[in-house]
């Protein structure tokens, strides 16, 4: 609990002190630089329920970063490149900057049409099933590839998934 309390102070420190274009406010302050993919390590990938994802990254270092935006999501299949699968993202929301401090994080939420049924499933569309043990989640210049959290695989129909802009964690 003193962890988030820590991190939670020194986030409202970073964002009092962060640029006005990083804020959306009208003061001026000290910069922050974008992240770059070096600093973001995969946090998680946490179902919700049999549509959606929430995953989360966190800033390793070695200094606050601003995370602005989607991110790009492909499917990792199982070490061969004609098992993995570009999804085309449909960004949900507007983008806001989120600072984060050295250990912060940020999450997204990815949605997508769900595989139904049993051991066999089927689309709804009648498309075929896509599954993949991992998720490539690209932000920042970084390829992060997340298992879910439940030590499943992803199941998707079609090409497409809805994704929200990187938030604070709350």
């Amino acid at each position: 609990m003193r962890r988030a309390v820590a991190v939670g102070v020194a986030a409202a420190a970073l964002l009092a002190a962060a640029p006005a274009a990083a804020r959306g406010a009208g003061s001026v302050g000290v910069s922050v630089p974008p992240c770059r993919g070096g600093q973001l390590a995969p946090g998680g990938a946490e179902r919700l329920g049999v549509d959606a994802v929430r995953v989360t990254v966190v800033n390793e270092g070695p200094a606050p970063c601003v995370l602005r935006g989607h991110p790009a999501v492909a499917l990792a299949g199982q070490g061969s490149p004609d098992s993995a699968r570009a999804l085309a993202v449909v960004a949900q929301g507007a983008a806001r900057p989120v600072v984060l401090p050295v250990g912060g994080a940020a999450q997204t939420r990815i949605a997508f049409a769900p595989v139904l049924g049993e051991t066999d499933g089927y689309c709804a569309s009648g498309a075929v099933p896509f599954v993949a043990p991992s998720m490539v989640v690209g932000v920042a210049g970084a390829r992060l590839q997340l298992a879910p959290d439940d030590g499943g695989y992803f199941a998707v129909c079609g090409v497409a998934v809805r994704v929200t802009a990187f938030g604070p964690v709350p």
